[in-house]
């Protein structure tokens, strides 16, 4: 596990948090981290806005089945010589005209573009579900990594804080025996290099521990965390039998349930709709329409008596008008794509090759599944024998110490090689520590690929 040592950026923005939120002392759990972790997380929110755009998608490829109505009106003056739009004389005056039209239309053949493009909808809003699940996954490991890098620091914390303890004892006896003339002044000068060094390893401890805080605190979206702390409900024990599997068994369960090839199967799938949209554009249109349209003029006009003299009349009602004018207008259009420069071919083209490079991520894609557990296999199998060495070894460093001790107290061994035989024991339970968290960590990875999750949600 790293650990980063930003120091000043990490107390920076401890204080920055602290003066804007008040203290939580709660003890959260890996479980009630990765959901709360699956709820906040910003990541998670802005791909769940994703799914909410695919809808919007979907909606728009249905439209596209719908006719499409609009209605217009104009109202104008004419000045001068003009022709009557009603009588259809022209005369030098001054009208007004209203028009009034409806217009509707619907395809009713389109190289099957809109049935491509509303199959291709369905399969975006699949592979933004997919994208969705895939983050909440990644974050779910990401929290339990930082989980466990907390444990790991408050253990080595505590391992730290106790051997500066045994030291501050022995250097207070130190100073009785050099007193009483029992040892020389020199063993007293190497204690207290030791003790300084005890409390300088302290300092590193502590701070790590407050980055790991910070990391996972990120994770959740806390704004309140100074007192942020988590309790270790996990052991070092394979509770599904995940390590008798085999790391085939692992890899053909994966392939069915892992969400990184469905989602390169759902992006190979839209991929080859986006081919047949582009090939639609090959065929020919049909399309029908209907027009609706009336106007009305609100100019005098010249009507003839019964001796067939003109007279002047002013206009007719309006909607009488509009009545009397209207007019309807409908039928088929057909568009027959002959040569437009090469661009529908050009755009087929440019789908093939994205159909293609498709096919490649999927192929990739299991590769590097069949790559990923075959690896975290091995990288678990080697953790637990580390472990296992390491506890092994930390017996071995103990009874060293021990026997040590015992020489060191009668006078049989000089400071010096005591505090390398503590040294050893110290660094010995820091392996254990470290290794065990890190077969945790592996173990959880091993279970991430065989489709146990890591919380029940």
């Amino acid at each position: 596990m790293k650990i980063n040592k930003y120091n000043s950026l990490v107390f920076a923005m401890l204080f920055g948090f602290g003066l804007s939120g008040q203290a939580q002392t709660k003890k959260w759990t890996l479980e009630e981290c990765v959901r709360y972790a699956l709820e906040n997380n910003i990541t998670i929110k802005n791909s769940e806005l994703d799914i909410k755009n695919t809808a919007i998608d979907k909606k728009a490829a249905i439209g596209n089945y719908l006719p499409s109505v609009s209605a217009n009106a104009s109202h104008s003056w004419n000045i001068g010589l003009n022709q009557d739009l009603t009588t259809g004389v022209l005369r030098n005056q001054t009208t007004q005209y209203s028009a009034v039209g409806l217009n509707a239309g619907v395809d009713i053949y389109k190289g099957l573009q809109n049935q491509n493009t509303l199959r291709k909808a369905n399969l975006s809003m699949v592979a933004s579900k997919y994208q969705l699940l895939k983050m909440q996954e990644d974050i779910s490991l990401n929290v339990a990594n930082a989980f466990l890098q907390i444990l790991f620091n408050k253990e080595n914390l505590k391992v730290k804080t106790e051997q500066l303890a045994i030291d501050e004892k022995r250097l207070a006896r130190s100073e009785e025996m050099v007193s009483a003339g029992t040892i020389p002044r020199g063993d007293l000068f190497d204690l207290k290099a030791t003790v300084a060094t005890d409390k300088q390893g302290i300092i590193v401890a502590e701070n790590n521990l407050l980055i790991s805080k910070l990391s996972l605190a990120q994770l959740l979206q806390l704004k309140e965390f100074t007192e942020f702390d988590v309790i270790d409900n996990t052991n070092a024990k394979d509770e599904n039998n995940i390590m008798g599997q085999t790391p085939g068994d692992i890899y053909n369960k994966a392939k069915e349930l892992r969400t990184e090839l469905k989602l390169a199967q759902t992006n190979l799938e839209i991929a080859q709709k986006n081919v047949a949209i582009a090939k639609g554009a090959y065929q020919p249109t049909l399309r029908g329409f209907y027009g609706f349209n009336t106007r009305a003029s609100y100019s005098d006009r010249t009507k003839l008596d019964a001796n067939n003299k003109p007279y002047i009349v002013g206009p007719d009602p309006i909607f009488q008008q509009f009545s009397d004018n209207k007019g309807h207008s409908f039928g088929f259009q057909l568009d027959v794509p002959i040569f437009n420069g090469f661009s529908v071919r050009n755009n087929v083209e440019r789908t093939k090759v994205s159909l293609e490079k498709s096919k490649i991520d999927l192929e990739q894609k299991s590769l590097d599944l069949q790559r990923n557990v075959y690896t975290a296999f091995t990288d678990a199998k080697g953790a637990l024998n580390t472990y296992e060495s390491s506890t092994v070894t930390l017996e071995a460093r103990q009874q060293a110490y021990n026997y040590a001790k015992e020489k060191y107290d009668v006078g049989l061994m000089n400071s010096f090689d005591f505090t390398q035989a503590q040294t050893l024991l110290t660094n010995a339970q820091s392996d254990v520590i470290r290794t065990k968290y890190d077969y945790i960590f592996k173990i959880k990875i091993l279970e991430f690929y065989f489709g146990i999750p890591i919380v029940t949600k």
